[in-house]
């Protein structure tokens, strides 16, 4: 059964290193299928910021799949936001920035959705969502994951943060080929805020239950109304398991397991 650590937001010029620390001796300690970072990796884009977090990466165990955040694209260094945005990503963390790992069970592919010109508000291309779909069709893995760093779904309704929520751009045409290719997962972060539901919320015409799933802030000290946490999550046939680790008390600990079971539409939360 595959295992993915699911982590976001590291924000390297911000982070807490005894949190970052600890994160690195959970996982070396029970090392997962896969580790998911879904993009800000920097809080600037600055050089050494990316030697950081680079270092930090190297740390952790492999295999990883990583796509850059809006904060991975300068802000403030205007030429370079234009004309070379992710250039110190791609000397740093790697030159695919919509990367794929597939393995036995499982296959995942990451979406770009950093932007210039919409620099906090994400968006997915019209070439990347043709590409999704032919890299999603046929393809004979057990679980299909996507992986963004802006959002396909908004915090539950009774958050008092959920108010100016923009969620990733041509989402409703991303979630069509989804939907349509039998993806099981989705991964973002962007809010820092961790939670998780069934993607029929938003968007009620699709014909299959997605579990998309929000990581807070792994390290960084821009912390919001979440602690620090970060996600671990178990793939059988038919169930899923996402747990939500979170740093109290000097150590991380679990803070709730959410349960899905699949079904002919789907995925859904399990009762209870």
């Amino acid at each position: 059964m595959p295992t993915l650590v699911h982590i976001s937001d590291l924000h390297f010029g911000t982070e807490r290193p005894e949190i970052a620390a600890a994160l690195r001796e959970e996982l070396q300690a029970r090392p997962p299928t896969l580790v998911v970072v879904s993009g800000d990796l920097t809080q600037r884009a600055r050089t050494r910021q990316f030697a950081a977090a680079a270092d930090y990466l190297r740390t952790l165990p492999g295999p990883q799949l990583i796509v850059p955040g809006n904060h991975d694209v300068p802000l403030f260094d205007v030429a370079r936001r234009f004309l070379a945005p992710l250039a110190r990503y791609r000397r740093h963390i790697g030159e695919g920035v919509d990367p794929v790992w597939e393995g036995d069970d499982l296959l995942v592919v990451g979406l770009n959705t950093a932007r210039s010109l919409t620099w906090k508000s994400g968006r997915i291309s019209r070439e990347q969502i043709d590409w999704l779909e032919e890299r999603l069709t046929g393809a004979r893995a057990r679980h299909k994951v996507v992986v963004t760093h802006h959002p396909f779904i908004p915090p539950p309704a009774r958050d008092s943060d959920q108010a100016g929520i923009r969620l990733v751009g041509r989402a409703a045409l991303a979630m069509a080929v989804i939907d349509r290719c039998g993806v099981d997962l989705l991964l973002s972060g962007h809010l820092h805020h961790g939670y998780s539901g069934d993607t029929r919320t938003q968007y009620p015409a699709a014909r299959r239950g997605v579990v998309a799933v929000q990581a807070g802030t792994a390290i960084s000290g821009r912390v919001r109304s979440d602690p620090n946490g970060y996600n671990r999550i178990l793939l059988a046939e038919d169930r899923m398991s996402v747990e939500v680790r979170t740093w109290r008390d000097g150590a991380f600990t679990t803070l709730q397991v959410a349960e899905y079971r699949r079904g002919e539409t789907g995925w859904q939360a399990a009762a209870g």
